[in-house]
């Protein structure tokens, strides 16, 4: 359930943020999105395996594609495409809904299909006092 509300919670803010920086050329809006999709995928995947990747997939795709896609409380497109006139206008302006669009669902495949071992959290070993320690690798075999 924290997978799925996390990619609705992702889906909204980064379609909100993503046009930051575009019509000047420098789409750091886009890679403020992308990174917030990669942490909060890399985090489903590693907190619930393949099926939590799905749900964080599912949310993020259903508030792209579907709520956020469509026009705002002004009646402005959230997630403006191709302009297609004549005028000039910087690439990442035309551009970024589309790599928007599809970079939500591309990044989350591209995460799928990367090998399992780099998805795993260190274990955790409980000490006398209540509190939790995190060994390096190396160590963990050593104080088992």
């Amino acid at each position: 359930m924290v997978d799925l509300a996390s990619g609705i919670i992702v889906g909204m803010i980064g379609t909100m943020a993503h046009r930051m920086g575009a019509s000047v050329s420098i789409p750091y809006g886009l890679l403020i999105a992308y990174l917030m999709v990669i942490i909060s995928t890399w985090s489903a995947r590693s907190r619930d395996g393949v099926s939590g990747l799905a749900l964080h997939l599912i949310g993020s795709s259903l508030a792209v594609w579907t709520v956020m896609a469509g026009y705002g409380p002004g009646g402005d497109a959230m997630i403006p495409v191709g302009f297609g006139g004549d005028d000039s206008m910087p690439f990442f302006s035309e551009q970024a809904g589309y790599f928007w669009l599809y970079g939500v669902v591309f990044i989350p495949i591209v995460m799928l299909v990367l090998p399992k071992c780099w998805f795993v959290t260190p274990p955790r070993k409980k000490t006398h006092d209540d509190a939790f320690v995190v060994y390096p690798p190396n160590e963990r075999d050593r104080n088992v």
